[in-house]
């Protein structure tokens, strides 16, 4: 990359894309990708979906931007009354528009604080929540993120992420928890808890439904505010609108980004409507937040997720992914691959060692094989050992089966 570029930036992919359309895209040398980054979750809906990209030029026309703050515009009113029927809670719900996910989790810290009194956050192991200064300490993850930064906001406490995908158990979670008011806060000093539904950059691991119930019980009898992040969960991924969903509970603060504009920049905290009102006239907003051309973009994605389109397109993806998977190995062919994670559309293949690379070290290569066969892939997990796959949700199943394809021939030419 160009000198001009921070270094501090990483790169996965060292080529410069020009053109994209749903699952396919472009380089400048004109060489064709399946794409199953997506942005890293940003593109549920395929590079320029064309009722998107045809909401957006018309807004262009009419309004680029007005400052919510100071004059409202229509297109921040019409999300705002989208999402009171998009997110399926039993409440009155009120929200912010945000720029990104990590500014909605910078602003779900501040309600959480201003309604409760209280200052303390616990987190997860493996836990992603953005790059900003006090979601950084959100992080279940050092490397890269928090070298070298010294003190951050706090204070943050971690435990254990109880799921099927990464075998720490429902108990072990609780007995963490238990253990945490015991011997190193009072629940009295929690503000909030913070927690994935389904973990991103922790390895597409789905959150045990047990312990979520165990979640939603603590926070209610002990005050604290349950903030779900759904910033790359949300919006399809799983093969609903909400991971949340599948957990049969209910936030109390749901943070939304990444697919929410299919591709611009718009995020946003909703949540219970006597939390999102708790700071005075001017504790939130900002400039760019909830921009005409954004919301323009978002509103036309939530009608075109309907429920219906939304389990057609997962349980397709699905089915391919995990009998693809199965038959990978039960070839023998590729001794590196370990279990499939995550739910729905939301999949991970986990890497492991042998006797000649780690898995880090297989996974990385795969990304470079696979690129050079013509698909695009991305790591995850604490140790970089996860193939997180993120292809469209309306990728079709010709162009899912011809990346599938290009993976099985990228792995056999990894060393064993």
């Amino acid at each position: 990359m160009q000198p001009c570029v921070s270094q501090s930036l990483g790169i996965i992919h060292p080529i410069v894309l020009e053109k994209g359309l749903n699952s396919e895209v472009w380089d400048s040398n004109g060489k064709r990708y399946i794409d199953f980054v997506g942005g890293i979750g940003v593109l549920n809906l395929g590079h320029c979906h064309p009722a998107i990209t045809a909401a957006a030029k018309s807004q262009i026309d009419k309004l680029i931007h007005s400052a919510f703050n100071a004059v409202p515009h229509q297109g921040y009113l019409d999300i705002a009354e989208a999402l009171q029927s998009f997110i399926p809670v039993g409440y009155a719900l009120s929200c912010m528009l945000t720029n990104s996910g990590a500014e909605a989790t910078e602003n779900a810290l501040k309600i959480s604080r201003a309604a409760t009194g209280k200052q303390a956050v616990i987190a997860f192991d493996g836990g992603f929540h953005g790059r900003t200064l006090a979601a950084l300490n959100l992080n279940g993850k050092v490397n890269p993120y928090k070298v070298g930064i010294g003190t951050l906001p706090g204070p943050v406490y971690h435990i254990p992420f109880p799921s099927p995908d990464n075998g720490a158990s429902t108990s072990e979670a609780i007995q963490a928890l238990d253990r945490l008011f015991e011997v190193e806060i009072s629940s009295d000093e929690i503000a909030c808890i913070i927690v994935e539904p389904v973990q991103g950059e922790g390895g597409f691991r789905v959150l045990d439904h047990v312990f979520a119930k165990h979640l939603r019980k603590v926070c209610d009898e002990r005050g604290i505010v349950l903030i779900m992040d759904e910033i790359q969960s949300g919006f399809g991924r799983t093969g609903t609108r909400f991971a949340f969903t599948h957990l049969g509970i209910e936030p109390d603060l749901l943070l939304m980004g990444k697919s929410m504009a299919s591709g611009l920049p718009l995020a946003a905290v909703a949540g219970r409507e006597s939390l999102m009102s708790v700071l005075p006239k001017g504790g939130l907003g900002g400039t760019y937040s909830g921009n005409a051309v954004a919301c323009a973009a978002a509103k036309v994605v939530m009608e075109v997720m309907s429920d219906a389109n939304l389990s057609q397109w997962s349980n397709a993806q699905e089915s391919l992914l995990l009998e693809t998977h199965d038959r990978w190995k039960r070839s023998q062919r590729f001794p590196m691959l370990g279990p499939i994670t995550g739910i729905g559309s939301m999949r991970g293949i986990v890497f492991e060692d042998t006797v000649n690379a780690t898995a880090a070290e297989h996974l990385a290569a795969l990304l470079i094989a696979a690129r050079q066969a013509g698909v695009l892939l991305m790591p995850s997990g604490r140790k970089r050992n996860v193939l997180r796959l993120l292809p469209p949700l309306t990728i079709s199943q010709e162009h899912l089966s011809e990346g599938l394809s290009k993976i099985e021939r990228a792995l056999g030419t990894l060393q064993t």
